[in-house]
């Protein structure tokens, strides 16, 4: 007596099941079609897959990105806000939130979010990366210093830290450890820390 509901419910759930399916496809198409740079068909997959599911961050997370690919800086700030809201661990919405505040000058709310990606993710390191640069912004010359020293930590052949922790070395006053480090910039091939060593690093007074 009791089939006939169990036949709905379980059709019910098909449904369901079927739709997040659905949205999770159609997102990772628009993925792809992203990373081809064929943003209009990426849109559209995208915008079926919200239809489906408006709670699917990922979708709106790609959204962003292609917006924030034509410039649409608020349009991809609101699409990365959806994300983070449907998903507060979303850490890599989080890092995008981050880099689009960075380029509306807005240096203490990205430094926000990429410490939110941070805490999420402790090993992120282009949002240690990202996040120093902001403090550069903001001449906090030190904690700049801090998130390079802990890529490298992460990673002791990431070159771009080492190149950015002798910037922020010299202009802190530290020209020593700072020609170091772009010594060790070089070394790992970043050709443009010599063109530094040469401009900064060979003068007679460096207060070594």
């Amino acid at each position: 007596m009791k089939r006939p509901g169990f036949i709905l419910f379980g059709l019910l759930l098909f449904s369901i099941l079927s739709h997040a399916q659905n949205a999770k496809d159609l997102t990772q198409r628009g993925r792809e079609l992203y990373e081809k740079h064929e943003f209009m068909e990426s849109l559209l997959n995208l915008n079926k897959a919200l239809d489906i599911d408006p709670n699917y961050a990922p979708a709106y997370f790609i959204r962003g990105n292609i917006k924030d690919n034509f410039d649409d800086r608020h349009g991809a700030m609101k699409d990365y806000n959806t994300a983070i809201e449907k998903n507060p661990k979303f850490a890599d919405a989080f890092f995008a939130r981050g880099n689009v505040k960075m380029k509306l000058q807005d240096y203490y709310g990205a430094i926000a979010d990429f410490t939110s990606a941070i805490t999420i993710n402790e090993n992120y390191i282009e949002a240690y990366f990202n996040r120093g640069k902001a403090k550069q912004f903001l001449q906090a010359y030190e904690d700049a210093i801090n998130d390079c020293s802990k890529i490298i930590q992460i990673n002791p052949k990431n070159v771009d830290a080492y190149y950015m922790r002798g910037i922020l070395r010299i202009e802190f006053g530290d020209m020593k450890n700072g020609c170091l480090d772009l010594s060790k910039a070089g070394e790992l091939g970043d050709l443009k820390a010599y063109e530094v060593i040469k401009e900064k690093c060979n003068q007679k007074d460096q207060g070594q």
